[in-house]
């Protein structure tokens, strides 16, 4: 009887560490989070918008970095370059259609640490096509914040094609060039919380 007490006791502390080892899940907290692109006009200036509506989670264990996932969404119609008339001609049929393609979602396929940061890969679906995409970038943390929350910090960077995403309206100047770059750059400065 003893012993059946015993190995008890030591399988539900092994469950315990078992449990203590997995990956901490994080939310993103959006009010300290932001999701930006830049894209030129005319081949001149940088134009730079962001997604003010978003969500997503990560899984992170410090012991593991390798084992890291992360996934979000965004939501289309919350584009916002500062521009009424621009908006909304960015959230129809012309550009992403928000209407009928309501969000832009990524999930990680891989990570591995390059020179000085990492590089991060995943599954992007834009305007109802899916590419796997590369983001190189930093963690921070994780850490605990002054209210015993445990936080950590995700900064990092990609360029898509436009095109590869079936965004091609465009306009020919005349006297030559085009009214909006092929290349778009995307930022991500991320800000997370365990819940």
């Amino acid at each position: 009887m003893q012993t059946k007490r015993v190995v008890r006791g030591v399988a539900g502390a092994l469950a315990s560490v078992v449990v203590a080892a997995q990956a901490a899940e994080y939310q993103v907290d959006a009010v300290h989070s932001s999701v930006g692109f830049a894209i030129k006009h005319l081949g001149l200036s940088e134009v730079q918008g962001a997604f003010t509506n978003f969500t997503g989670k990560i899984n992170y264990d410090p012991a593991k970095p390798e084992e890291f996932k992360a996934s979000g969404k965004v939501e289309v119609a919350s584009i916002n370059t500062g521009n009424k008339m621009r908006d909304d001609h960015l959230r129809g049929a012309d550009f992403f259609d928000a209407a009928k393609l309501p969000e832009i979602t990524f999930a990680t396929t891989g990570i591995k640490k390059g020179d000085g940061d990492w590089v991060v890969t995943g599954q992007f679906t834009l305007h109802g096509v899916t590419k796997e995409i590369t983001l190189r970038g930093e963690l921070t943390g994780p850490l605990q914040d002054p209210w015993g929350k445990t936080r950590l910090g995700i900064s990092a960077t990609t360029k898509i094609k436009r095109r590869d995403y079936g965004l091609t309206w465009n306009k020919t100047l005349d006297k030559g060039g085009v009214m909006i770059g092929e290349e778009v750059k995307i930022t991500l400065n991320i800000e997370a919380v365990q819940p």
